[in-house]
């Protein structure tokens, strides 16, 4: 029997310079009764500009500062809160793990979840589904969800004001976006919500590349002054939505197999985008892409300070490559998504490959 193809989005999303100004307006439909789980920097950046937009209401707002990690007993703390005081709606405020604990908690207690992202580092705040860790903060595991948040907003004066290097590392994470959902729709291998893939999937993918590398540069630099353009926006809706929406529903390959296999070294430092960028490079390798496709990646990621190198995400020898090929090509791995199956043999070599070719780009420049 054929798979059935199917597509899940967030119910609503809003993004705009002093977005959360309208935040009442916007997200008024989902209660009355907020329990608002912030980071510490979330609660600072959000807090004034969110009680503004409930001027006049006699919305109840409960405002939590979470405990750093979306463990387990985080998560059942929260909850209690929920049930203590009859809370109606959920919002998580800050970076992943601030919107995993939102996102597990609203999940646990039947309620409606908001997402308001901090930092578009990662395609996150649109997904269905949460990492979870045990108290210790060791990994415990990944929560998949029936349906994806009701709704994101993103305050694009906030992402301005944040690190580029979060703003850069999102853009590493949307680049696997369209070549890892390629790789998928050529096997009919599943998406993320284990179903066929559309071309609505497909055309939004697609879309997610087109516009980092038509806007990515000039991004940086508006992040780079704390202002926010048009290419910023389109950036921050590339790595938020875009990317979020068109991984969920496209599927993985190679890009992010290697970044779970990088993951085996332990201790590992580099971004997850900074990663997933030069797993994308590895793919088109693999997948023995057009010289000019590669050359086009290669010099998008150069642009925006991505790495082409191993160097720059901290490996620097055969040994750590040989680890990170055998545990990219265990089983269950999106890896085995690729039309021809992969061996660690194989993607060492393209691992290699890879790095050379980034070597020599960054020589020549």
């Amino acid at each position: 029997m054929a798979r059935l193809r199917l597509i899940r989005t967030p119910q609503k999303y809003v993004q705009g310079k002093d977005s959360l100004l309208k935040f009442h307006k916007e997200m008024g439909f989902l209660g009355k009764k907020w329990l608002l789980i912030c980071s510490n920097s979330g609660y600072k950046m959000c807090h004034d500009k969110i009680e503004k937009s409930f001027e006049n209401s006699d919305d109840i707002r409960h405002y939590e500062i979470f405990g750093g990690i979306s463990s387990t007993g985080e998560i059942d703390r929260l909850k209690k809160i929920v049930e203590s005081e009859g809370i109606q709606a959920v919002v998580g405020i800050g970076g992943g793990s601030a919107i995993d604990t939102a996102k597990a908690v609203a999940y646990y207690e039947g309620l409606p979840v908001a997402v308001v992202p901090t930092v578009v580092a990662t395609d996150a705040p649109c997904t269905g589904l949460s990492v979870i860790y045990n108290d210790d903060g060791s990994f415990n595991t990944y929560l998949f969800y029936p349906k994806n948040p009701e709704a994101v907003i993103v305050d694009s004066d906030i992402i301005a004001r944040a690190p580029i290097k979060f703003l850069t590392a999102g853009m590493g994470d949307a680049l696997g976006t369209y070549f890892e959902a390629r790789a998928c729709y050529r096997t009919d291998a599943p998406s993320l919500e284990n179903g066929g893939i559309t071309r609505t999937a497909m055309a939004l993918c697609e879309l997610c590349y087109k516009t980092l590398r038509e806007c990515g540069v000039g991004a940086i630099h508006a992040c780079e002054n704390q202002v926010v353009t048009p290419d910023l926006d389109a950036i921050i809706e590339a790595n938020v939505y875009l990317s979020g929406v068109g991984a969920d529903n496209g599927g993985l390959a190679v890009a992010h197999s290697f970044y779970n296999g990088l993951t085996a070294l332990g201790g590992h430092t580099a971004p997850h985008g900074d990663c997933v960028a030069f797993g994308t490079l590895v793919q088109l390798v693999i997948e023995g892409a057009p010289k000019a496709e590669f050359k086009e990646v290669q010099e998008f990621c150069i642009n925006v300070q991505l790495p082409v190198t191993l160097e720059e995400i901290g490996i620097t020898t055969k040994e750590q490559i040989k680890v990170i090929a055998e545990n990219s090509c265990v089983e269950g791995e999106t890896i085995h998504n690729m039309v021809a199956d992969v061996t660690a043999e194989q993607l060492y070599d393209a691992i290699i490959v890879a790095d050379s070719l980034g070597k020599a780009a960054k020589a020549a420049r």
